[in-house]
């Protein structure tokens, strides 16, 4: 790998008005807040996402939100590994969870879609699992609602502080992943 490979952050989500202030769209929120924290301003469209590329403390960093919806986001993250000759060891995937509880994050270097369709259309495009990771909770879906509709949904009330608390810790996360890699971030923000 080159020295001035660049590295790369996808926020997941699903593209339109309609999904904008959904559970599924915590990757996206978070890319955008990194575009605000490092001036990389999200106004390309190429590789079927929003893009914008900076250098964060002299390191070359592409900040994705791919336009697909998400059980095809891995078609938007191969267009970009394949035209960028993206090393998957630089690419940080942020998406939500069901499985943890709003509020809290987990970062994994590689690992299974653990379900998440986003995830896995990712897999099966790349052809591997390794990758990192980056998980938002969102929360499981209340008795009697599917996983699908409760993703589709937006946050109660009384879940945006603990959003708005993760989103931020998030950003610190994918930030330390960058600038001091991968087992730094873990143990400083896994729980």
């Amino acid at each position: 790998m080159a020295e001035g490979s660049p590295y790369a952050i996808f926020g997941l989500g699903n593209p339109g008005r309609y999904y904008a202030d959904t559970r599924h769209n915590v990757g996206a929120w978070v890319v955008r807040r990194l575009g605000r924290r490092w001036r990389i301003r999200l106004w390309r469209r190429r590789y079927n996402a929003a893009c914008g590329r900076g250098k964060v403390r002299g390191r070359p960093t592409w900040l994705f939100q791919p336009r697909t919806y998400m059980n095809r986001s891995g078609y938007a993250v191969a267009e970009a590994v394949e035209g960028l000759n993206l090393d998957h060891a630089r690419i940080l995937i942020v998406s939500d969870d069901i499985d943890l509880p709003p509020g809290k994050i987990r970062l994994r270097e590689k690992g299974s879609a653990g379900g998440h369709k986003g995830l896995q259309s990712i897999i099966d495009e790349l052809g591997t699992q390794d990758f990192a990771r980056l998980r938002l909770g969102v929360g499981k879906p209340p008795a009697g609602e599917e996983a699908a509709d409760h993703v589709l949904s937006p946050f109660a009330a009384g879940e945006r502080e603990l959003i708005e608390e993760a989103l931020a810790r998030a950003a610190a996360c994918a930030e330390t992943w960058l600038l001091e890699g991968p087992s730094q971030a873990m143990t400083a923000f896994n729980p």
